[in-house]
């Protein structure tokens, strides 16, 4: 995982559970002098699932996934998952665990790049959850969900999400969600803008919005639960 910009939270900008949020230069959102700081939040367990040893399945959903540049990008993500996931950033997440379920490493159980269903300029969220449905009634590439599957899907530059009545680099940078409460997955929008790439290379933002949203799914699969 590569150190970069920090990501500033905005007060009233949608979901902030589930999101990545935009990037916001540090000196934008500093406290004014003399106003106390805010006050860290005491996290507490609602009781909800974990994934106590994550399995993550990339998509990479389009067809210019196919070729370089991009064919290279999704290489160096799936290398990136390959080291993440059995990294200490897994092991300070053990300290989520519960009595009942114990946070370990994970590993990545495959990847596909999928051609179709063509997108266009925007993809909805009810779009994505119903391709991830019927890739995996359809196509034997995908495993099938479980307690640990985490499946991470990719766009390709050009493409916006819609999701919550807001639009990734207009409100938010990358999110994770759940179907039904049984399939867990994560939505990675190509950063083709300021407030996704926060000053850092292609790579970098995409595996810096993947790292968070990996952790937050593991804490918290189904948003708020957990």
């Amino acid at each position: 995982m590569t150190a970069g910009a920090e990501r500033a939270v905005l007060p009233g900008r949608g979901d902030l559970i589930r999101i990545v949020p935009l990037y916001v230069p540090e000196e934008t959102v500093r406290p004014l002098e003399g106003v106390a700081p805010a006050v860290s939040p005491h996290l507490s367990y609602r009781g909800g699932p974990l994934l106590a040893n994550v399995e993550v399945f990339t998509v990479f959903w389009g067809a210019a996934w196919q070729d370089a540049p991009l064919s290279d990008l999704a290489t160096k993500i799936n290398g990136f998952f390959d080291f993440v996931l059995t990294s200490a950033l897994m092991d300070q997440l053990a300290e989520y665990s519960t009595d009942r379920v114990t946070i370990g490493h994970g590993q990545r159980v495959g990847t596909v790049t999928i051609a179709s269903p063509k997108l266009g300029r925007i993809v909805t969220d009810q779009a994505i959850q119903h391709t991830l449905q019927q890739e995996i009634a359809t196509n034997a590439a995908f495993p099938r969900p479980s307690s640990n599957m985490l499946y991470f899907i990719y766009l390709p530059p050009g493409v916006a999400v819609a999701q919550g009545g807001s639009r990734s680099c207009q409100a938010f940078c990358g999110y994770h969600d759940t179907i039904n409460g049984q399939m867990f997955y994560a939505a990675m929008p190509y950063p083709g803008c300021a407030g996704c790439l926060g000053g850092l290379a292609t790579f970098d933002a995409l595996t810096s919005t993947s790292s968070h949203e990996l952790c937050e799914a593991v804490a918290d699969p189904i948003p708020g639960q957990g």
